[in-house]
């Protein structure tokens, strides 16, 4: 029976990993927001493609779903020193109305670049 759940679950994982990053990248410009946000979850795992994925997850910022700008913003995270390029997006989305794409901006820029000062925002 654990043969048959583990099958099952390297079958599913196998499934999402079989797209291209361009199929990905393809998939952020879906209608359907539960596409864009599993297509921001897998970019996110695209690290060693930095130089395509980076520009497609900073377009993301600027998407009409704040569950998809707050991963975005997460995923930028993970690519550390490779997504410097979306400093001034996360800074701008520091701006943003949700609380939680603020935080996550914020956590993204201290992992890009550790020394950049983040101003408090005014109140």
């Amino acid at each position: 029976m654990k043969r048959i759940l583990w099958a099952g679950f390297v079958l599913a994982i196998v499934g999402c990993a079989g797209r291209s990053t361009a199929e990905w990248i393809e998939l952020t410009k879906s209608k359907d927001s539960a596409e864009r946000l599993h297509a921001v979850k897998a970019l996110a795992e695209r690290t060693s493609e930095a130089s395509t994925v980076v520009p497609a997850l900073t377009d993301m910022l600027k998407d009409p779903d704040a569950f998809v700008r707050r991963d975005a913003a997460a995923a930028l995270g993970r690519f550390g020193a490779q997504a410097k390029s979306a400093i001034p997006a996360l800074l701008a989305a520091q701006s943003d109305k949700n609380p939680h794409v603020r935080d996550e901006a914020i956590k993204a820029i201290h992992e890009i670049d550790p020394g950049i000062v983040i101003k408090p925002a005014k109140k």
